[in-house]
């Protein structure tokens, strides 16, 4: 989980199909008759056994990406034909440890399908070997390739954008979830269309806020660049900090570089605690719009109390107002930001691949006394690949499904039980 470059897994919501398509729970291989078996006492009868698995009915595409724990597999329902998004995770990495994949399915479970820009969980099961959790397919690509491919890109196509992901994060947060990983590469495509929808994706990090116990996250966590004051300092975070991170990632859409960018991770983190950012160099805000900075003002509010909602930041001038706002061209007419916002990116000013952000991290945490990922991880860490490649190697058509859990009902669920599929059953999944 956490961050990942852009060959990882593509995932989005098909907000057109609420069904979920999944194999035949009920389906079982009927037992061989034994024609005239022995009479034995009832004592001495075999304990009945159930039978133990399902047929799995997805085909296995090709590899898409990998992440810390999981690789993600392209996946064919073989009945529809649909086309999924696989995450792969070998059930080896998940003993002890199925908080991990529970905290993202009760994410997942209770915001699928509200909201055209969320990404949905349609799927998930187990074979012998593997924890299976699949979403739709999204092939559009990631938010800043996806403007770098365009031939213009004003102010308000920034605009338009971070008001359609701020919808969706207002929509997250109604629902008691914070993100907590809001980045570019997180914000994808559905298809390649010019008109198709953008969703937030990679609910790894995110967690369940639970109001009524006025409850406060402590731990470090995030992508170094995007994470906000207080996830450092532990003094408690929670949604605030998706709305911190808007800002910067508002900040990314308008000059093509993060404001927080420094020579080392300490430097940064200290400029983050700090808010220490400019509209600087001048070229490349020369053309941004004084009402477009004061939003990204609002945004990067360094007390979190002080910072507005994701439903407060809707209503701001450079959101709400019909009339776009830009910087004028002789001509009248708006300024074209891509020349300057690829010049920045091409540059690579800010701009921290995957690997890199996963060392960052782990400094800008042990700096600030976290650790993010756990000395359970740090312990598994010499095993992870070859956990991952043997997760690699299972054909899911050749495989069978010992559990498939209900999207709906957590109690209800196919095949025989497992290690993990009993822990994750035990505990509830419901809202």
């Amino acid at each position: 989980m956490g961050s990942e470059h852009s060959k990882r897994a593509r995932m989005g919501d098909d907000s057109s199909s609420s069904v979920t398509e999944r194999p035949d729970e009920r389906t079982h291989k009927a037992p061989i008759s034994n024609p005239k078996p022995k009479h034995r006492p009832q004592s001495q009868q075999p304990p009945i056994m159930p039978n133990a698995t399902v047929p799995c009915q997805y085909r296995t595409g090709k590899t898409l990406g990998s992440g810390t724990y999981a690789i993600v597999k392209e996946a064919i329902h073989i009945k529809t034909g649909k086309y999924y998004a696989c995450k792969v995770i070998n059930k080896k990495l998940m003993e002890g440890r199925e908080h991990m994949v529970r905290n993202e399915i009760a994410v997942l479970k209770r915001i699928s399908s509200g909201n055209p820009n969320v990404v949905t969980l349609h799927d998930y099961f187990e074979t012998s070997h593997n924890l299976y959790l699949c979403f739709d397919l999204c092939t559009g690509g990631e938010l800043f390739d996806r403007i770098c491919a365009k031939g213009n890109y004003y102010e308000a196509d920034a605009a338009s954008l971070v008001r359609t992901i701020l919808t969706a994060v207002a929509y997250i947060h109604k629902g008691g979830i914070v993100h907590r990983d809001l980045k570019p590469e997180n914000l994808l495509f559905r298809t390649p269309a010019e008109d198709a929808d953008i969703m937030i994706a990679d609910f790894g990090l995110s967690r369940i806020m639970e109001e009524e116990k006025l409850s406060l996250l402590t731990e470090i966590c995030g992508t170094p660049g995007y994470m906000a004051p207080e996830i450092f300092l532990k003094t408690g975070h929670s949604k605030p900090v998706d709305v911190w991170a808007m800002g910067v990632v508002t900040y990314f859409l308008l000059a093509g570089y993060t404001p927080f960018d420094r020579d080392t991770p300490k430097l940064e983190m200290e400029a983050i605690i700090a808010g220490d950012y400019k509209f600087e160099p001048e070229e490349y805000w020369a053309n941004v719009s004084d009402t477009a900075r004061d939003f990204v003002r609002a945004c990067l509010t360094i007390d979190p109390e002080r910072r507005p909602t994701a439903a407060e930041c809707l209503d701001h001038k450079w959101l709400a107002s019909n009339t776009p706002h830009f910087v004028s061209t002789p001509g009248g007419g708006p300024t074209d930001l891509l020349p300057h916002v690829k010049k920045a990116f091409n540059a690579k000013l800010t701009w921290k691949k995957a690997a890199f952000s996963i060392k960052a991290l782990h400094r800008m945490t042990a700096l600030a006394g976290g650790h993010p990922l756990g000395r359970e991880a740090a312990e598994l860490r010499e095993n992870v690949q070859q956990y991952k490649e043997e997760s690699a190697q299972e054909v899911m058509e050749d495989a069978s499904i010992t559990h498939h859990h209900n999207l709906h009902h957590p109690s209800d669920s196919s095949g025989g039980g497992s290690s993990i599929s009993d822990k994750l059953a035990k505990t509830s999944l419901e809202e």
